[in-house]
């Protein structure tokens, strides 16, 4: 009572600086005890210090205001994680006039003014940066061993996979690009749109003059393929394809469809019940609101089909995907480290050869679940299933996702991981080494290496060993000024995450090279031409992990795109399988008669249609072989065919 009796004949301006120095007191010591439920928080506990943290709690008591003030300008500066807490719009933080670096409570007392508010953003920052620091003082300089120090190698993971690892299907089995992606968007799937969207169109024509007309399962299939040639062909308005200018004069679409009816079927397309969405917007701000049901019946019957059709190989990854879109739609995210910086967000499992898509989930926004984890850690459980993949996988991930906790929980399941970490996670070595330096620690199960390239790499892993002799070559300016190839030891772990990370953006590349996704005014839409797209590239790593698997030579993407476009408006051959030509070796394609005589036994030629006695031995297929019809020659050389008649 005597300090309050104290303060209470001061001027107005020192009660004010006593004041504040209370709050700055409970603001330090909420930074250092804050357990913010979707950060990660609990990920590095297990190597946190509780001396180091108690100490500082109490050194914070001994100091004055300007030592606070220093100090939370110190965890303002530590960079945040835009990609935990994305900003939601670089205008609304410019008009709110609140910036995530505020002045000091020091300040805001000698001016008689008081701090300002503290944005939830700025806090979720700060509170990070804590988290970061106390885990940077429990790591000592002592703990860090050099790569002259041997290490123990890891126990390395036995791979029983669920199911046989690649395509699942009968490899003898030939199967058109068409046949290939009714295996995602099936029969069913066809006709659960085409009645929703005839329930849609209809409801929004009643009450008008014209009556709505059903649309077909030609028309919806008609529809698809403009919708996939539009990816093939780019076109800057969708009136452009109907146009007869000598510009835009495109024969194609007009055969498949008027302009009138594909604006008719895109206005109507819709992927759920019209009565079950009116049901789920009564609920609308309670608990049972589903935000996806608009998408719902075509998002599962994907993801299932996905996980179905192909199994992963042993090396898999885990990233984000951005679908670009700027509706406003309360699952819309901005990120801007992305390329695509607004849109929506899914969490995507590929297989790192192929960049198959094997799950995805769409991120709906922080969970308030208790049971919540974190988004980083709680989207790779969801996505790493051992029940659904089996035990000894090895999955990379990027450093929004690495954290001991997750690694860890990772392991008991018999998963092990490889990811990257942040350089504020982890006491690195701030002094200059040579390049290629190498220095590392164990904690348990634990390994985390740093090393020294052209900037610091920093690592943490569960199967790998802290250096195995390795190297990496690297061009090198030397003192004289003359640039030569060097070798640099590195370690293991940084060989494995660059060759096995990128199989989310194999696929997103794959999509994004003839993507079907156009602008659109319901958002649903934008998930359905995405769903299209994972349809399309999952269907062709399928048609090429076949053919490689019966030594034949696969299509191409924009071919397999263009044979699929001819099959769903029926306008082209559906005999999908011979467009698919087999790859020539030594001594494998050998003619022989079919019958053992060139007089009997004939069958029709593959290309001419013509009566012939031969037949390749490989290809189990009849094949003219004589001087004015030499189609044997053509048919495992395509090229030589046109070249001949070029001349």
């Amino acid at each position: 009572m005597g300090s309050f009796a104290h303060f209470a004949g001061a001027s107005p301006n020192l009660r004010a600086c006593a004041t504040m120095d209370a709050r700055n007191k409970k603001t330090v010591d909420s930074f250092m005890n804050s357990d913010e439920e979707h950060d990660k928080t609990k990920e590095w506990e297990d190597l946190s210090d509780e001396e180091s943290v108690a100490s500082s709690d109490s050194a914070v008591e001994k100091m004055s205001i300007d030592d606070l003030g220093t100090l939370l300008d110190e965890f303002t500066d530590v960079s945040g994680d835009d990609d935990w807490y994305p900003e939601v719009s670089p205008r609304k933080k410019k008009r709110s006039g609140l910036s995530s670096a505020s002045p000091s409570p020091a300040k805001s007392c000698r001016s008689g003014s008081a701090a300002p508010v503290q944005s939830s953003k700025s806090k979720r920052r700060r509170s990070s940066a804590s988290r970061s620091l106390s885990f940077s003082l429990s790591v000592s300089d002592k703990k860090w061993k050099s790569s002259d120090e041997p290490d123990v190698e890891p126990t390395q993971p036995i791979f029983r996979p669920r199911e046989t690892p690649g395509p699942q299907l009968v490899s003898s089995a030939s199967c058109s690009p068409l046949q290939y992606f009714e295996l995602f968007f099936s029969k069913s799937v066809l006709r659960t749109i085409l009645a929703n969207s005839n329930a849609y169109g209809a409801m929004r024509q009643e009450g008008t003059k014209k009556p709505w007309e059903d649309i077909s399962i030609k028309d919806l299939k008609s529809f698809m393929a403009l919708v996939i040639y539009m990816g093939l062909l780019k076109c800057f308005q969708l009136t452009d394809y109907w146009r007869k200018s000598s510009i835009y004069n495109l024969p194609y679409p007009s055969q498949i469809m008027s302009s009138r009816k594909f604006m008719t079927i895109s206005k109507a397309l819709h992927i759920s019940d019209p009565e079950v969405d009116a049901e789920n917007d009564k609920k609308r701000g309670t608990p049972e609101y589903d935000r996806l049901c608009k998408i719902k019946p075509l998002y599962q019957d994907i993801r299932d089909a996905c996980r179905a059709s192909f199994h992963p190989f042993q090396n898999i990854s885990i990233d984000e995907r951005m679908v670009a879109s700027k509706a406003r739609n309360g699952l819309k995210q901005y990120m801007k480290n992305k390329p695509t910086k607004w849109g929506y967000k899914l969490f995507v499992l590929a297989d790192s050869i192929c960049g198959y898509t094997w799950d995805f989930f769409i991120y709906e926004g922080k969970a308030n679940s208790e049971e919540s984890k974190g988004v980083s850690y709680d989207s790779v459980m969801i996505l790493a299933n051992e029940r659904l993949l089996g035990s000894g996988y090895k999955l990379f991930v990027d450093n929004f996702y690495t954290s001991p906790k997750l690694f860890r929980d990772l392991l008991r399941k018999k998963i092990w991981a490889c990811g990257t970490v942040r350089a504020n996670r982890i006491g690195h070595l701030k002094k200059q080494a040579p390049r290629g330096n190498i220095r590392w620690f164990r904690e348990d199960d634990l390994l985390f290496v740093e090393w020294k390239d052209k900037r610091d790499v920093l690592m943490c892993s569960t199967f790998h060993k802290a250096f195995n002799g390795d190297t990496i070559k690297r061009n090198v300016k030397g003192a004289n000024g003359v640039w030569a190839i060097q070798d640099f030891p590195v370690p293991a772990a940084v060989l494995d995450y660059n060759k096995h990370m990128g199989g989310v953006d194999l696929s997103d590349a794959l999509i994004s090279f003839y993507t079907v996704l156009h602008k659109t005014r319901r958002w649903y839409r934008s998930f359905f031409y995405h769903f299209v797209d994972i349809a399309i590239v999952n269907a062709f790593i399928l048609h090429k992990q076949i053919a490689k698997m019966k030594n034949q030579k696969p299509l191409t993407q924009k071919a397999f795109r263009e044979a699929l476009v001819t099959e769903l408006a029926g306008t082209g051959s559906v005999s999908g399988p011979a467009q698919i030509r087999p790859t020539l070796t030594p001594y494998s394609h050998l003619p022989k008669y079919i019958s053992g005589d060139s007089s009997i036994g004939r069958r029709k030629c593959k290309i001419c249609h013509n009566k012939t006695p031969v037949m390749c031995v490989t290809c189990d297929v009849a094949l003219c072989f004589v001087p004015k019809r030499d189609c044997f020659t053509s048919w495992h050389y395509p090229d030589s065919s046109s070249d001949s008649e070029a001349e």
